[in-house]
């Protein structure tokens, strides 16, 4: 083989930068967030958005060295939650301080979460957001960068809501009081990716008609 044709290959077949991975990721497992946390197939729902975000988190912490898997938190999830319902809610809002006053540790501290907690907070003025904005958003923000890459933060809540002119991503990362066995397995985060997208072309197409009437979100039985 000849040393033009090894840096060829080379070329060709290099490793991608950890961004174009992240960015290539979401697009194959993130579907938009809409305003249903639920995990039922009538209409869209954000549970696999709002896991894809905690996956991604693996990426980022494993890519920085850590040796630890990040996993999800009930309570840090409930934080997460109830500040995105106050941001969607409350339009003046536009970061990690909420209505009355609080910010992220109030918040999980009142969820019962016990240990530090961090946030990054996404809002899109419009209906919708997508994976690839979100990364981009959290990852080049030297900020929340250095909270997503913390090896520290081995827990997690995310959630995700949206209205018509506005919508809101929460994640919370914590630091528990009393260290959980989170050794590192190179194991993601459920759930497996659809990489084929077969669920959102399912719901366009079924819904489709009723988006052309105007009427969104669709009926709970999908036209005939």
């Amino acid at each position: 083989m000849t040393v033009q044709t090894s840096r060829s290959l080379y070329t060709r077949y290099r490793p991608l930068p950890l961004p174009v991975l992240l960015i290539a990721a979401t697009l194959l497992a993130s579907p938009t967030a809409h305003a249903d946390n639920d995990n039922n197939t009538l209409i869209p729902n954000n549970k696999r958005f709002n896991d894809g975000v905690l996956a991604n988190v693996f990426t980022v912490q494993h890519h920085a060295g850590c040796t630890n898997d990040v996993r999800p938190n009930k309570q840090l999830q409930l934080a997460a939650q109830r500040h995105a319902e106050d941001l969607l809610n409350n339009r003046a809002l536009d970061g990690d301080t909420g209505s009355d006053g609080s910010n992220p540790q109030d918040r999980a501290n009142a969820a019962g979460y016990q240990g530090q907690v961090t946030e990054t907070v996404a809002i899109n003025q419009s209906i919708a957001i997508s994976g690839v904005d979100l990364i981009n958003r959290w990852y080049y923000n030297p900020d929340d960068l250095a909270i997503m890459s913390n090896c520290a933060n081995s827990q997690m809540g995310v959630w995700s809501l949206n209205n018509p002119g506005r919508t809101v991503v929460v994640a919370v990362y914590g630091k528990p009081a009393q260290p959980v066995n989170t050794e590192g397995e190179n194991i993601p985060p459920d759930p497996s990716p659809d990489y084929d997208a077969s669920d959102e072309l399912e719901f366009g197409f079924n819904w489709f008609p009723w988006i052309l009437r105007g009427v969104y979100p669709p009926p709970g039985n999908p036209p005939q």
